[in-house]
Parts: structure tokens; sequence; C-alpha cells
């Protein structure tokens, strides 16, 4: 009674001054529950706020000034007192607020101490302690897997210790030492004896603890409006109420904690995995998993099997790339075109209707060099090799998921997951689950759920529109532009200008326009990041991981157009409808189509995906390393005291950058695009393994480097795997086959040239009599009579110039004069079915290898199928044994006290 009565008196206080903003709530708990599980609540003040403690001076110290009870989480807030604002109302609204919150936690059995900022006197840090009772009950009802008793069985892949050269790659043990393995279940406190506890204290690791403390703090109510619950810290944090709730590093970076009984462990990651020096070593992955959780333990590990599988790619496209590279001075159609008596004699048609000369083959002299180092027979070879290397890395990826998901005992994570608070708050609708036949509450009925995913996928739709339109506005840049450079640009006939020689009008449009394509896409990224969060925000996801796969899906489908769309279009698109000069083709019925250079549009590709992936990896290590560095050098300069010596280590923590829940998603989102830029157009740049692979190295150190010493420490998470991540992997690699197949059959010019080889340098067709390239530039070129064009009167340098009444164009159409004129020849129709089946084979040959590879190599080892297996036998043989020994012991014991009973009954009547 009691104890009611003070929650009732509270309420009462509370309520006096309730408004349109809904009630405060308090939870009521009975009397014996509280007492028996989380001890007495002694006075009434217990209920309301934390008790405010004076700093102990001791800056690493991770515990209440008792030094007993250990920091589990840290919440922030501004005293409302102190605050230099006209806004008394809402200051008094949020104290209330806030003043039930932490009541509630207290209820829940939570302990609190509060302590002002020794640099900030308006900053108070609430520092929260979850006693053993609180872990053990929500371990059971989170259904967290504890140790029963040491494991024998895991051990490590034996390539750690091979020889000496994977001693220097691996991590130093003497430093970080290997984990001890445990056979583990699924924590019950009716079963504690059966659990591996040798210290209370340790039994419970600090991630561990964090996860269970972030699980209550997400759960607590703190107001109701419209019947509505709100409740959960990250709601109290959007409002401003707390300025942030986070777990607290347990050291600082750069030095070891003064404590004997902490393990540095924020320390040894920073000195063994995001120091430089440790640049060439193999992750420490345990490590890594241990203190900031499995969900970041599992991207690392990705993103490091990702980087040794690029060496392999990397390796072969720079070979590719050399045997281009010595292997262009026997490119005989690049001597054509550079050749004075060939190139120099053939006068192109003008590539626009008003502005643009005619111009010499020859002016394309340095292009069509550099276009034969990447469109060369390598091309066709690595090309035809990152099919099947695309298949071996996401085989082999799920194997190593497989062994991960072993030796980190997530095997059975699935069946643990909780729905989200936001989800639980907007449970209003009571339904008959058709399972259980119980009633259930849900946020929506089946017809609101039509409406929102309605709404949301018009939302994506219209933002895809939006990005189209965009790469309409790059194509109409092109098509203005070019006329502007064709018409400032000087031509000269010979073509030895220096400008000329290097920056033709097709080079510079490109490059400008590319350019102009990256800053519309980072732009259009910024803004459509937080359109896809507030769309997902709506459509209001079960769990976690729902949440973060359909934030997935809108994410990498908005991604995926934004960044690829221009280089589809070069790709497939550009010079492809172009008609002819007397009839060209017309885009939007004014501006007439883009021409690529005599070459193919390969190289502008090339130019295109060397600047987008260039450009897009700088811009990250921009966003990722200086803007935190900059924000926590800012926020040092602006404390008072700004010595870590004599700061506690919560208040450091908070000066730190937060990481946020989607932190690791954008990590993710930024390694897929990569992987989309190296498969997908791969076979116009074979040098994108190698950048991919360079700037892995340096982001896994980089992203290192940032947990370790910028940002706040995470939420540890748990994860079985990457997610939706997987299935978009699986998807690229397939898309990858048919655009590269592609890229060779449309954009370059490699089919044209085999088909001129083989059929066309040799009667009926050719005047050779042995296979040649001889003659290749000639007979691409076709022929067109000056006086047919449209505008008689069209002004051009050339017209009226010695005997110049033809130009050539880039096609296959008979000449003037030709019964079908201007019509596309039979050598055009023998290309286009060389191309169709070219892609045709290319595709079933490489789909073959790819469901052979995927059918021979299964996604579980049986090593690792066996372990999982044999674990899981052993460890219900071990609760079966257990349970068997104490229902032994409890029947002995029955028996034990019949017989006391029975002999006290029998020996009075022997008497």
């Amino acid at each position: 009674m009691q104890m009611m009565s003070r929650n009732v008196l509270l309420n009462m206080e509370l309520e006096e001054d309730d408004d349109e903003d809904g009630d405060i709530v308090l939870e009521n708990f009975d009397q014996t529950i509280v007492c028996s599980t989380f001890g007495p609540l002694e006075n009434e003040q217990d209920f309301r706020t934390p008790e405010f403690e004076e700093f102990n001076g001791k800056p690493d110290s991770l515990y209440f000034t008792d030094g007993q009870r250990r920091i589990d989480f840290v919440l922030v807030y501004e005293d409302e007192t102190k605050k230099e604002t006209n806004k008394k109302g809402t200051n008094e609204k949020q104290r209330r607020k806030r003043q039930a919150y932490e009541s509630n936690l207290i209820c829940h059995g939570l302990q609190l101490e509060a302590t002002r900022s020794v640099s900030d006197d308006k900053l108070v840090f609430v520092k929260v302690h979850a006693p053993w009772e609180v872990l053990c009950t929500y371990a059971e009802i989170m259904h967290i897997k504890l140790p029963l008793k040491p494991n024998d069985l895991k051990t490590r892949s034996p390539f750690h210790t091979l020889n000496w050269f994977t001693k220097v790659l691996s991590v130093n043990e003497s430093v970080i030492k290997p984990e001890q393995e445990f056979f583990t279940a699924p924590f019950e406190k009716s079963r504690m004896n059966d659990f591996y506890i040798q210290d209370r204290d340790s039994f419970f690791n600090p991630a561990t603890r964090s996860r269970i403390v972030y699980f209550i703090l997400s759960r607590v109510k703190y107001q109701v409006m419209n019947n509505v619950n709100k409740f959960g810290i990250n709601r109290l944090v959007s409002s401003g109420i707390y300025k942030a709730a986070f777990p607290l590093h347990d050291c600082r970076f750069n030095y070891e904690s003064e404590d004997p009984n902490c393990p540095s462990e924020r320390y040894l990651l920073y000195r063994e995995w995001a120091h430089p020096r440790s640049i060439y070593k193999k992750q420490p992955l345990d490590l890594i998993r241990k203190y900031y959780g499995e969900k970041i333990g599992i991207y690392f590990a990705w993103l490091g099997y990702y980087t040794q599988m690029l060496l392999l790619a990397a390796v072969v496209g720079v070979a590719c790339f050399l045997y281009g590279y010595f292997s262009q001075d026997n490119c005989s159609w690049s001597k054509e075109v550079c050749d004075p008596d060939i190139g120099g004699q053939i006068l192109m048609c003008p590539q626009c209707d008003k502005l643009c000369p005619f111009w010499r083959l020859n002016v394309t002299c340095e292009s069509s060099k550099k276009l034969c180092i990447f469109d060369s027979f390598g091309t066709l070879v690595f090309a035809v090799f990152m099919g099947v290397w695309v298949t071996l890395f996401l085989e082999f990826w799920k194997r190593r998921q497989a062994e991960l998901e072993y030796e980190w005992d997530t095997v059975e994570l699935q069946q643990e997951e909780q729905a989200r608070p936001e989800y639980e708050a907007q449970c209003n609708h009571v339904v008959i689950n058709e399972i259980t036949q119980e009633e259930e509450r849900i946020p929506f009925t089946a017809c609101g759920k039509c409406i929102r995913v309605t709404l949301c996928a018009s939302a994506v739709f219209f933002w895809i529109l939006l990005i189209i339109a965009s790469v309409i506005g790059i194509i109409v840049y092109r098509l203005s532009v070019f006329i502007v450079f064709s018409a400032t640009l000087p031509t000269n006939p010979n073509g030895t200008d220096p400008i000329q020689k290097y920056l033709t009008p097709q080079m510079a449009t490109s490059i400008t326009a590319s350019i102009i394509s990256f800053i519309i896409i980072m732009i259009l990224n910024t803004i459509y990041e937080r359109v896809a969060i507030m769309i997902t925000n709506f459509e209001l996801p079960r769990t976690q991981t729902d949440y973060e796969n359909s934030l997935t899906m809108k994410m990498f489908l908005f991604q995926f157009v934004n960044y690829y769309s221009s280089c589809f279009y070069i790709a497939f698109f550009k010079g492809k409808f172009v008609g002819y000069p007397g009839d060209p083709v017309y885009w939007l019925g004014k501006y007439r189509n883009e021409e690529c250079d005599p070459g193919g549009c390969l190289l502008e590709l090339t130019t295109q995906l060397t600047i987008i992936m260039g450009g897009k990896a700088i811009w990250n290590n921009i966003q990722e390393v200086l803007l935190p560095w900059v924000m926590n050098l800012i926020g040092r300069y602006q404390r008072v005291s700004g010595s870590e010596n004599i700061t506690p280590r919560w208040e450091q923590d908070y000066h730190l950058q937060p990481m946020g829940k989607l932190g690791l998603f954008y990590e993710y989102l930024e390694m897929i695009i990569q992987f989309g830029f190296v498969t997908l157009f791969v076979a116009s740049f074979p040098l994108a393994p190698l950048l991919a692979l360079v700037n892995n190295i340096l982001e896994i150190r980089v992203d290192a480097w940032k947990l370790t010493t910028q940002y706040r420490r995470m939420v540890p998470e748990k994860a079985r795997d990457i997610g939706a991540w997987q299935p978009i992997m699986q998807g690229i690699a397939i898309l990858a086959v048919v655009t590269n197949a592609m890229i060779i059959a449309f954009t370059s010019d490699m089919i044209p040239r085999l088909v001129y080889y083989w059929s066309f340098s040799i009667p009926p067709y050719g005047d050779h009599s042995t296979y040649t390239m001889d003659g290749y530039i000639n007979n691409t070129l076709s022929v067109f009579n000056i006086t047919d064009f449209k505008n008689a009167d069209k002004e051009n340098p050339y017209i009226g110039l010695g005997n110049y009444t033809l130009c050539r164009y880039r096609d296959f159409r008979n000449p003037p004069g030709h019964p079908q004129e201007y019509k596309h020849n039979i050598y055009y129709w023998h290309v286009i079915a060389a191309k169709l089946a070219f892609i045709i084979v290319m595709e079933h040959i490489i789909y073959s290898v790819k469901f052979f590879i995927s059918y021979a190599i299964p996604d579980v080892s049986k090593i690792t199928k066996s372990k999982i297996k044999r674990e899981k036998y052993l460890t219900q043989k071990l609760l079966h044994e257990s349970h068997l020994k104490d229902l032994t012991k409890n029947m002995g014991l029955i028996a034990e006290r019949m017989g006391e009973v029975v002999d006290n009954s029998v020996r009075p009547k022997l008497e």
C-alpha cells in the first residue's frame, strides 16, 4: 500500500498541470514484485529523479561514485533552470516528461546517478546502471544466448598460423588474446545454475549490458496522447528533451586505462586496427565483434573479404590494361586515323546543323590511341573473367559468413528479434492471430497497410522520375554545349594544333558533362536520403531488420538510377540513333542526337566512370574523415576545460560525434555502389578493380579510425548476415553479365573489327588476298554528298575550297548514287547479326559457368555444418543431463523426506 500511495501521489502531482500535450505517465508496480525483484525503493524522491553526485576526479572511471556499480549507459540533458530562454512553459513540459521517464526507469529496476558537467554547468549527465536481477530478467525476455560451459570444438581456421608470412599479417595474439569459446543457450532464470557464472560482474560483458539497458530505455513510457503511448529514448532525444544517449567507451583511444581491471579494448583496437602502421594486417574481427557487436563485426568481415577478392580482380585487370597499353603501337586502325595520308585526307561531315564545321579524321588521333588501350582483346577476356569472379566472390562469402555465424553464435538469431519501439507505440488495432487464436495488437488494418504501401511506392517512383529528368537535362546540356565547343575550339585541317590535339569538342563536352552529372548526383543523394527515411518511417516496418531492408531497397533503387543512368546512356544510347547527315534524328524535335567518336563511345564511358568513381571516393573521404575531425576539433576549442586529464569519461564521449543508427547503412551503400561500378561496366575500364582495391584498403582503416577516435560508442547489435545487401549483390552480378556483353557488342568496336577481319577484308567483299585489318577505317565510314544537305546555304570554311564534294560519317550505309542510297548496307546487317550472336553466346557461357560454380560450392561447408550440429547436440545433452541431475536430486530428497515421514509414523506404534 505504501508503494501504491506514493505512485498515486506522484501521478496526482503531475496531472494537475496536464494540457493538450497529453498525460505524463508513471507506471505502477506491485509492491511485492518490486521489492523482491529490484530491491526496495527507500523514498519518494527515488521515483522522480536520480541523485546528484559530485565528480570524483577519476577521468577514466566507468563506475558510479561508489566505485562499485558499472555505468551501462549515459543520458545527457540541459538543465532547464539554467537555460537562457523565455519559453518557460516548454521547459517545464520537457522537465516533467523527463522526470516521468526517469521515474519509470527506476520503477523498471534501473539505478540512476546524475552529475553536472565539469566544463558546462548547464549539462547534466545521468548515469544508468542495471543491477544483476534486471540483467537476468531482460536477458530471458530478449532470449540472449549466454555461456553454459567452455567449448573445445570451436577451433579457428588453420590459415592464421600456416607460416611466417601469415603470422606477420595476423593480429598479435600476445596483445589481443583469443577469446575463450563456450557452449551457449538462451538464458533462463529458472536454470541459472546451468550457466557458466564464475563472476556476476563479468558474466554479462559490457556490450551485452549496454544492449539490455538500451532495450529498456527504448520501451519505457513517458506520455500518453490521444490514446497513443509515447515512449523510448529515441523520441526523447529527437524532441530535444535529452541531448544524447550512449554507452561509454572503456578508455581513451591513445592511452590504456588506469584501472587495472579495464581491458582497454578501445586502445587495443586503435593500436592493432585503426593505426596506419597496421594497414597491412588482418582485422581483429573477434575483438571488433566483442566491442561493437556482431552487426559492425559482420560489416568489417564482409568489407575485408571483398577487398581480398578484389586483389585477384585488380591483378587481372592491370594485366589486361598493360596488354592494351603495350599493343597500342600495333593497333592498325589507330595508325590509319593518325596517318596524314589516310586520316588527314578524310573529311568528316559536321556533327551539328549550323555552327559545326567539317573536320579532318586525324583530329581524333590521340583519342584513338587511348581507345586502343581499352578496346582490345584483353577487354573481352577481362569481362568474361569478371563474370566468373563475381560468382566466386559471392559463393565463397556465403561460406565465410556461415563460419562467422557459427563462431559468433548467431546461427539461430532470427528467433530473438523484437519489434521496434516505434512499431509497438502505434499498435492500437486489436485482431485475432490466425495461429494462436489470441488477441494481438497491430498498428493498422490491411486496408491501411495497402494505402501506406501505395503512397510509399508513389513517392519512390516520383523521385526516380526526378532523376530521369536530371539525366535528360544533362543530355540537353551535352547537345547544346557541343555546338559551342565546336564553334570555339580551333579546327585546323592538318590536326596539329596543340589544343585541338588533346581537347576535341567531344572530349570537352564529355568531361564537363561528367563533372556536372557528378555534382547533380551528390545533391540528389543528400536530398533523397532524408526523403527515403521519412518514407520508411511512414511505412512503419515491424522489426529493425525489416526497417533496414525496406530502407535499403528504396535507397539502392534510387542510387542505382542516380549513379548509373548517365553510364547507361553513354554505353547503350548515345550515337545509336543519329540517322545520317542529310536526315539526322532530332531529340525532342529540336536537338540533334549526339554522335560518338569514329572509334565509338567506349572512351567517353571510361571517362565518365573515372570521374564518378574518383569524385565519389574523394567526397566520401572528406565526409568521413575531415567532417567529424573538424567538428570534434571545434568542440574541443569551445569547451572551457579541454584537458582530458580532468574531464570524466562520459563527458569526453559526449563531445564526440554521434554515429546514428543508419551510420552503417551508408557504409554498406557506398561499397555496394562501388561494387556496381566494378562489375557492371568493367568491360570499359579494367582498372576499376584496382581503384576499388586501393580505396577499400584505405576505407577499412579510415572507418576503423573514425569509429575508435571520432565517434561515440554505438549500441552493440546482433546480426547474422549482411541482410538485404546479399540479394542486391546477386542481382548486380546477374545484370553485370548482360551489361558487359552489350558494352563489348554495341559500345566498343570489337565486333565490327572481327567481322571485317574474318569476312570483309577478303573477296568477295574486300580487296585483300589474306586476312588483314588494313582499310578498316575506310570501310567503316560511309560517304555523303555535300550537296544533299538540307541547308543548301550552309556556311562552312570547307565549302568552295578545293574539290571537296564528299564528306564521311560513321555508319554502314550505301553511297550516293546507289539504288538504295543512304540505306544500311549488307555489312551493317552482318555486324548486327554478329553482335546479337556474341551477346547470346557470351551470356550463355558465363551463366552456365556461374550456375555450375553455384551448384558446386555449397553455401555452408561440411565442416561448419558438422560443427553446428555437434554443438547443438552437445548443448541439448548438457541441458538435459543438468535437468535430469536436478530431477534425480529432487526425487532423492522427496524419497528421503517420505522415508522420514514413514519412520515418524511407524515408530510410535512400535513403541
